[in-house]
C-alpha cells in the first residue's frame, strides 16, 4: 500500500506547504487580527501582539507579503501610514485560522478546568 499523497509535488506535503507559509511564531496571529479586523495598521498589530518586537513583525509581515497573502498599502504623509489587508489568495487561509481559533478556545477552556481543579 502506498501511503504517499497525491499532489502537483509528489516529495511534498501540503501540511508542510500549509505550514511553511503561516509558521512562525507571530504569522497565525498576524492573520487572525487581518481576518477580524480587514484592514490594519502597523501600530495596531504591534500594540495587538504583546511579546513581538517591531522588528520581528515587520519581518513576519514582510514574509506573508513576499508570498502574496498579504497586500501592503503605504500612504503618503508624515508620520507614515501603512495598512494592511488579506489578498484573495490569502483569504483561502481563513478556514485554517478560524480552526485554529477554536482549537485554541478548546485548549484554553481544558486549562483552566485543570487548574480548577
Amino acid at each position: 500500500m502506498n501511503n504517499k499523497h497525491s499532489c502537483k509535488f509528489p516529495d511534498r506535503c501540503p501540511v508542510e506547504s500549509t505550514v511553511q507559509i503561516i509558521s512562525g511564531k507571530w504569522k497565525s496571529v498576524i492573520l487572525y487580527h487581518l481576518f477580524k479586523n480587514k484592514v490594519v495598521r502597523f501600530s495596531y498589530l504591534n500594540k495587538q501582539i504583546n511579546g513581538c518586537s517591531k522588528r520581528m513583525l515587520a519581518l513576519q509581515l514582510k514574509e506573508l507579503e513576499r508570498d502574496h497573502i498579504i497586500k501592503k498599502k503605504i500612504y503618503p504623509v508624515m508620520p507614515p501610514k501603512t495598512e494592511y489587508r488579506i489578498t484573495k489568495f490569502g483569504k483561502s487561509l481563513h478556514p485554517v485560522i478560524i480552526e485554529m481559533e477554536k482549537w485554541g478556545e478548546l485548549y484554553d477552556a481544558a486549562s483552566n478546568e485543570q487548574y480548577e481543579k
